[in-house]
């Protein structure tokens, strides 16, 4: 899989994508990372990519030039240009399911106070992280790269714990526990010691559907919706 990211603040990505998961997946080719300077794509002596907005306004606006030519260089056929803002559509597993399938994406990632207009017509969709403010589209940008590249075959290693994680299958994860057995007077729940899967599969089940129906009782919600199609 191939990632480009259109940023104008390259040195944000440098620590992420060099620990842990994520760099394991470049060292091993399963995935192709490109960090790209929108400011490479600009023209005056200044390398100017923002600017004051039409119709007056506080802060800057990202000028519409560098992320057209950037996008002019890097798209291929096939890539899915996406756009990082909080009017996008809100990103969760299944998103990153779809993304993962594909064999490009392009990250653009806005900041100041936003980006002109006309970019929007330059991408293939817009996702936003949750309804919240943040300074700059990079951060969302590292959170999609590692939420999609850790689904990329072969990348964790254990393909069968993808499906046992949160927010799959609508269910939040059950309870985990290893050494030691007991800790401070706080002890393993003894059917985990039991050695029978059967009886741990059962347990695991319920332990997850009932910590979802405490937390997070809208995802039992859209699973009784799955289930009704």
């Amino acid at each position: 899989m191939k990632i480009d990211i259109l940023t104008l603040f390259p040195d944000m990505f440098s620590g992420v994508f060099s620990e842990s998961m994520i760099k394991i997946a470049q060292n091993s080719g399963k995935v192709d990372l490109a960090i790209h300077d929108l400011r490479d794509w600009t023209n005056d002596r200044h390398r100017t990519a923002d600017d004051k907005p039409y119709g007056g306004g506080p802060g800057m606006v990202m000028k519409v030039e560098p992320a057209d030519k950037a996008l002019e260089d890097i798209k291929k056929a096939g890539a899915v240009v996406i756009l990082l803002t909080p009017q996008g559509e809100k990103y969760g597993q299944k998103c990153a399911r779809e993304l993962s399938e594909l064999e490009h994406i392009v990250l653009v990632c806005g900041h100041y106070e936003g980006f002109d207009e006309r970019i929007r017509s330059l991408v293939d969709r817009e996702i936003s992280v949750g309804d919240y403010i943040l300074t700059c589209g990079e951060i969302p940008a590292m959170a999609i790269c590692d939420s999609v590249i850790r689904l990329i075959p072969g990348v964790l290693g254990a393909e069968d714990c993808l499906l046992e994680e949160s927010f799959e299958n609508n269910l939040l994860e059950y309870p985990q526990y290893t050494r030691p057995a007991e800790y401070k007077g706080m002890s393993v729940p003894e059917i985990l010691l039991s050695g029978d899967p059967k009886k741990i599969n059962k347990w695991q089940m319920e332990q997850a559907t009932e910590k979802t129906k405490e937390r997070r009782p809208d995802l039992l919600d859209n699973l009784k919706f799955a289930g009704e199609k």
